[in-house]
Formats: C-alpha cells, sequence, structure tokens
C-alpha cells in the first residue's frame, strides 16, 4: 500500500492549512491462514504527521517510529510534503519458511488533528517527555487514541481509513 496524493483532497488540504494538522497512521500486519480462524503473526506501525506553519507558509513532515520523531523535511508546497509523506517504507516482516499461506494486511488512518494535539507535538519535540518516561502518560493507548478520534471530530476534523490485503503466498525456502 502507498498513500498518494492523500493531500490533494480539497477539505483535508483546507483543515491542513487551518491549523489542524494531518496525522497518517500506518499499521501493516502478517496473517498465516488457518483452516478456521487466520492467525496474526506480527505487525509494524509507524505515523507520519503533517504540520502547516502559517507564519512562514511552510509545511513539515514528521514520521514517528515508536515513539521516535524523524524530520523529513520542511516544503513550501503543499505537493511536495505529500510526496515526502508517502514516501516508501521497507516494513521489516518476513514470513516464516513453513507450508501455511501468509497474507500482508494493510491499513492506512488519515486523520486532521485537533489543537491539543498539535499542542502536545510541540511540547513533545521541544523535550518535554517527562511524563512520559516516568510512566505516567502513554499517548499510544486505545482509550487515548479514542480520545484523540472522538475530539477531532467534534472540532470539525476529518478522519478516514483505507485498507488493502496482498494476494495469500507461500514463502521460498
Amino acid at each position: 500500500m502507498r498513500a498518494r496524493a492523500i493531500l490533494a483532497d480539497p477539505y483535508l488540504r483546507e483543515l491542513l492549512q487551518s491549523g489542524f494538522p494531518v496525522r497518517l497512521s500506518y499499521r501493516v500486519e502478517l496473517w498465516a491462514e488457518g483452516r478456521v480462524f487466520d492467525e496474526l503473526q506480527r505487525s509494524v506501525e509507524w505515523e507520519v504527521r503533517v504540520i502547516f506553519r502559517g507564519v512562514q507558509q511552510t509545511y513539515e513532515v514528521i514520521q514517528f517510529v515508536g515513539e521516535r520523531p524523524l524530520s523529513l523535511g520542511v516544503f513550501a508546497r503543499l505537493e511536495d510534503a505529500d510526496v515526502a509523506a508517502a514516501r516508501p517504507v521497507r516494513v521489516p516482516i518476513r514470513a516464516t519458511a513453513d507450508d501455511r499461506r501468509f497474507y500482508y494486511l494493510a491499513t492506512l488512518e488519515v486523520e486532521a488533528l485537533s489543537m491539543t494535539d498539535l499542542e502536545e507535538l510541540n511540547r513533545w519535540l521541544h523535550g518535554e517527555l517527562q511524563p512520559t518516561v516516568r510512566g505516567q502518560r502513554n499517548p499510544g493507548t486505545a482509550l487515548s487514541r479514542g480520545i484523540r478520534s472522538l475530539a477531532t471530530r467534534l472540532l470539525g476534523g476529518e478522519r478516514r481509513e483505507y485498507t488493502q490485503r496482498s494476494p495469500s503466498f507461500r514463502p521460498s525456502r
């Protein structure tokens, strides 16, 4: 799965330029086909955020793997930020060489964030990691994701999800 021209959507572009950063949450899973139920083998998640800096009229693209931010650049044009946000990522998941059939399931969740999330991101990027390091706060829990999604929708944000499944395969030995 590759995200292409996600930020070209007029409504999403308007939200971004109105101060709502856009979060692209990726999840790739490896599944083994079963007789009754398929079995999740491994999964990898990462996130890309696009933030419009109104004063500078630029777009910053930041990739998060785990809790580590990596700047993918600052761009004057939204189209360039879109290309950076959609750059391919090699996912370190391989199927074991056995007789089962496997498939990959890729999910992309696109969400315009609330201002609270923007403030939290800015604090985090400026080094305020103490609450998370001490274990007082876990920003990746399902509960906090649910609250963020609800707040985003209440504030007029946007949330979309795309899923794609690979064809079934048997790993080469």
